[in-house]
């Protein structure tokens, strides 16, 4: 079964779905040579589906591994826009950063939409996973929570877990099979609030507060440290914060002060004229090499009408 959707004026679908790591985590992958995002869904009607997403021209192709309903097909449709953030509004972002020499690259190639998670839940479990350790060891837990508590679809793909899977569980699964170390309790502790109903982490997405008060609310979920909230926050669509670690302070080194190291102030100095965009602006400037440019138009950058 095939969906199509229709993409955003300027919409890159290589810059978005290579945006960051997430790809690489399962229920995601990526095919770099045919250019497809493949991501299982739980749709709660039936199998899970297998969805590989192409977009051959300027719409998205949606080939599911299976047929769907019509309101199984609404919630892909729901799904894959929030997984790409079709409907999020950059256009102030790429006007503020088309007059910068350094960043005017930005809105030409249409990047600066990171690829999320359908639901803020496995973003924040997967964020968790990304603290104080190396990619390989994320990969490892991520894997584990997917291959022992997702949901099975076909070829062995499975889905990410709910918290309510994932609150059955006990700690010591955590420890032994998922390898997560000392952050075992923080994602056994996050599953059981989430299960229970104590704490609605999709509500964040249409939150009121303020971006400083979202963050203190954050904080208070065991695990989550600056660094992890920043992240989540830009998956939220609020760039205030840097989100810096070892990996992004090490190519700012390399990238803007020639391999020398500096300090976090003289980081936030650099991106402080990109405001409350700041951190988009500074994710788009150390990744620009992930991909080929070559590839992308070259001809000067137009602020959005």
């Amino acid at each position: 079964m095939e969906i199509s959707l229709n993409t955003p004026p300027g919409f890159n679908f290589k810059r978005t779905i290579a945006s960051h790591g997430w790809c690489e985590l399962l229920p995601f992958q990526i095919d770099r040579e045919k250019w497809s995002l493949i991501r299982t869904l739980d749709l709660n009607d039936g199998k899970p589906v297998t969805l590989t997403i192409t977009a051959p021209r300027r719409a998205l192709r949606i080939q599911t591994s299976r047929r769907v309903s019509q309101s199984a097909g609404k919630k892909i449709i729901r799904d894959v826009r929030h997984m790409l953030r079709l409907d999020d509004d950059i256009d102030s972002f790429y006007r503020l950063v088309a007059s910068d020499k350094d960043f005017n690259w930005i809105p030409r190639q249409g990047a600066g939409r990171l690829l999320r998670s359908p639901t803020v839940f496995e973003d924040l479990v997967k964020m968790i996973c990304t603290t104080n350790c190396s990619w390989a060891l994320t990969e490892k837990m991520v894997s584990g929570l997917v291959g022992n508590l997702g949901r099975a679809a076909v070829k062995g793909l499975r889905t990410f877990p709910t918290a309510e899977a994932m609150a059955l569980m006990p700690v010591k699964f955590y420890v032994n099979e998922v390898r997560a170390g000392y952050r075992a309790e923080y994602l056994k502790e996050l599953a059981d609030r989430v299960a229970a109903g104590e704490l609605d982490v999709e509500a964040w997405l249409r939150s009121p507060l303020t971006t400083d008060e979202l963050m203190k609310e954050m904080r208070g979920v065991k695990g989550v440290g600056p660094y992890a909230a920043e992240n989540v926050l830009k998956l939220l669509g609020r760039y205030d914060g840097l989100a810096l670690d070892s990996w992004t302070r090490a190519k700012f080194f390399s990238v803007r002060n020639n391999g020398r190291k500096t300090t976090d102030k003289k980081i936030a100095r650099y991106y402080s004229r990109f405001k409350e965009w700041r951190g988009l602006a500074l994710w788009c400037d150390l990744t620009r090499d992930w991909l080929d440019v070559s590839e992308f138009p070259v001809g000067p950058a137009e602020p959005p009408a």
